[in-house]
């Protein structure tokens, strides 16, 4: 009966820590990240992902306008159902959305994420992951679309498109 009251009494701590909002003096979340900038996020992220594909001998991806809306799109629309995954509200897949687009190569992955961190602490996550990191790393991969959507909380909502 102790065990179960201590465990009732830590969970409703990890809670009550959870749900309490730590606000600076100007009442802004302090420890959100803010995308400032946001005309310089696709261009970081771009450069980092090349690099990382240089160093695993892979040849450079250019990011894609297509890629971008498709990726953009999507970012919007988690936030919309809340929860980070492959498909749209619609039903559609990261193939439907990069159809739509017009862009007629082949999607080689998508990389979703859900998160209060910047891009490349979230490319860092995605490298850290193996199913991720062969999407960044696909050799078959020539073009790149990036996009995120941040809501007013701070949770920013990321979506990478690689395709050929």
């Amino acid at each position: 009966m102790k065990r179960v009251f201590l465990i009732l009494m830590a969970a409703t701590l990890t809670l009550a820590a959870a749900c309490t909002p730590v606000t600076d003096t100007g009442g802004n979340s302090a420890g959100v990240y803010r995308i400032r900038n946001a005309d310089k996020v696709q261009l970081r992220m771009i450069d980092s992902v090349n690099a990382l594909r240089q160093a695993a001998g892979t040849m450079q991806v250019q990011l894609n306008a297509q890629l971008n809306a498709a990726a953009a799109t999507h970012s919007r629309d988690m936030s919309v159902q809340n929860r980070p995954w492959h498909f749209g509200s619609d039903g559609s897949s990261p193939l439907d959305r990069v159809a739509r687009t017009g862009y007629v190569g082949t999607v080689q992955g998508e990389n979703i994420s859900e998160t209060y961190e910047n891009e490349l602490q979230t490319l860092t996550a995605w490298m850290e992951d193996p199913t991720t990191r062969a999407v960044i790393l696909d050799p078959k991969a020539i073009n790149m679309g990036f996009a995120w959507f941040q809501e007013n909380n701070g949770k920013i909502w990321w979506t990478l498109v690689m395709a050929n």
